[in-house]
């Protein structure tokens, strides 16, 4: 009867068109009236402990550093040096986007923030080049929810924070499944355009690859001070997003000089109230999250899937199909506080190793990104590019196959995870 109580409350408050944050408050307020525990004092405490937390100051400043980022010249100038590396060969352009793709998600660990850059800058390329738009929108948007898994990355600071897992080995944990995510893109796009009469742009000069070397350098120095500052303890997630932030600030308006600081107000209010959202999702969560904590709700799915709980195999690809049918409907952050309060003690009590959960976790949610008909990456696609929705699906599906086989390819085989974690984290 309390799952019915949560679920129903949830789902019908989303139904109703209420915002997700107050669903999730309106879904604490009716477990609390079920369990005969009101009290507005409970409410509003477990509401201001939810924000209260210094992990989460990662995510303000994630998010300001993809913000001046994307001002500054920096996604231009990564853009700039895969156009040289791979941009002759036949497809270039999609191998572009896709080399771009992961050297942006080194920076910022915003999906939204990404596409929207990739969108801005290569989607025009490859439609006057004579690549199909709708594939090509697609190709963008699969590429861009990269940004998410490989670190920095703010679905893990969400995750780590929800689940009590360390969020540095969430870090060095992703950038194998991250690469490997990138790796199945390219192959996919080179079956999909193999037959597109597409001129590639003409090869680079060694005076240019090397022009856009050194025009970059700045950008690409920044991913090696996050993880290697990450892996020898030199600071905590929360201070390498401070470090990224004062960096990118540093090089967009003193070095690259491309942000003038009369812009830097608006791009602070910008990542600012995309802050904002988050964090009082985070806040709402925090409620519905003690209530399934009192009222014993995980150990009710416990029992619900007690038949999978000797195969952790089986176990993790029963929660990934879950999680696949709830991405389809509902965003990345409130999936990920709404559903790891339920899924950590099954995870825990089958053996399974919270990291490595925590990875499959949120690429699934990443994945989600791109699922309709909710899907937010392809509304970026579909607004920055004047496409239909239903161009951008139709271009994305090869692409997203091909990540869901990567996700399956880590749950059938958790050492393309553990192994690499272990030599990062000794």
């Amino acid at each position: 009867m309390t799952v019915l109580i949560f679920l129903g409350s949830l789902l019908g408050a989303m139904a109703l068109g209420i915002p997700i944050a107050y669903s999730l408050l309106v879904c604490g307020v009716a477990l609390m009236w079920h369990l005969d525990l009101f009290d507005a004092q409970i409410l509003a405490q477990n509401v201001i402990n939810g924000a209260d937390s210094f992990p989460l100051l990662a995510v303000p400043f994630f998010m300001l550093a993809g913000e001046i980022m994307n001002v500054g010249g920096l996604s231009r100038r990564i853009v700039k040096l895969a156009m040289t590396l791979v941009g002759h060969v036949r497809g270039g352009l999609g191998y572009v986007a896709i080399l771009a793709a992961v050297l942006m998600a080194a920076l910022s660990g915003s999906a939204v923030a990404d596409t929207a850059a990739l969108a801005a800058l290569l989607l025009p390329m490859m439609v006057a080049a004579g690549h199909d738009k709708a594939r090509s929108g697609g190709l963008l948007a699969s590429a861009g929810i990269i940004a998410p898994i490989i670190p920095p990355s703010i679905g893990f600071v969400i995750f780590g924070v929800a689940a009590n897992v360390s969020i540095g080995k969430l870090f060095l944990a992703g950038i194998v499944p991250g690469l490997l995510m990138g790796v199945a893109i390219a192959f996919t796009w080179w079956y999909v355009a193999r037959k597109e009469n597409v001129t590639p742009p003409p090869k680079a000069t060694g005076a240019e690859k090397l022009k856009a070397f050194k025009d970059s350098t700045w950008a690409l120095v920044l991913p090696v001070i996050v993880l290697v500052g990450l892996k020898f303890g030199v600071f905590t997630p929360t201070e390498a997003a401070v470090v990224a932030a004062v960096y990118a600030l540093f090089v967009s308006t003193v070095i690259y000089r491309e942000m003038q600081f009369r812009q830097i107000y608006g791009v602070f209010v910008t990542a600012a109230k995309t802050t904002a959202v988050i964090m009082f999702l985070v806040a709402a969560a925090m409620v519905s999250a003690w209530l399934i904590t009192v009222a014993n709700i995980p150990a009710q799915m416990i029992e619900l899937l007690q038949p999978f709980m000797d195969s952790p195999t089986l176990l993790l690809i029963m929660i990934m199909l879950l999680v696949i049918a709830v991405g389809t409907a509902m965003d990345m952050t409130p999936t990920i506080l709404i559903m790891t309060p339920v899924l950590m003690p099954v995870v825990k009590a089958a053996g399974i190793d919270p990291v490595y959960f925590g990875v499959l976790f949120i690429m699934n949610n990443a994945i989600g990104l791109v699922t309709p008909p909710v899907g937010t990456v392809l509304n970026v696609v579909a607004g920055v590019g004047k496409m239909k929705m239903d161009d951008v699906t139709r271009g994305v599906i090869p692409f997203m196959l091909a990540e869901f086989a990567v996700m399956f390819l880590l749950v059938l085989f958790p050492s393309i995870v553990l192994v690499p974690l272990r030599w990062l984290t000794n």
